[in-house]
């Protein structure tokens, strides 16, 4: 039964980091963005994040968020939420779920501690800014 069962691959979509000018905190900050750098839109997207890891050798985790997209067209972005600077020495887990056409896709995309920095920034495909990738 199990040989029977095919799990597509995610391919041209995935997640970037990039820090922007946020009036609210007068700080630049870090936000999440979904990538879709494909030729399909994608439908009835779910975000599901959470952060987790260890700080001074204590477990640490935070609530689950979870974020709905009816849908988000191809070559284009769009922003999940914002990552709190203190969560940066976590890892940041994103399960991504969509449909294209009649196919459910999924991928977990894990920036891993510390990662999201600017010695770690590459140009992002469709923003063309600055930004942190995991794909």
């Amino acid at each position: 039964m199990k040989k029977d069962i095919t799990i597509p691959e995610v391919e041209n979509v995935f997640l970037a980091a990039v820090q922007e000018w946020s009036d609210d905190f007068m700080e630049k900050v870090w936000y999440a963005y979904l990538v879709n750098d494909s030729d399909f839109n994608l439908d009835s997207v779910m975000v599901v994040s959470k952060a987790f890891g260890t700080i001074d050798g204590e477990m640490k985790k935070t609530s689950v968020l979870r974020h709905a997209f009816v849908e988000v067209p191809a070559v284009s972005v769009v922003k999940i939420e914002m990552i709190e600077k203190s969560l940066l020495v976590l890892n940041n887990e994103f399960m991504v779920t969509f449909f294209i056409g009649n196919t459910l896709y999924d991928k977990k995309f894990i920036f891993k501690s510390n990662l999201i920095s600017e010695n770690n920034t590459e140009e992002v495909p469709i923003l063309f800014v600055e930004g942190v990738m995991v794909k």
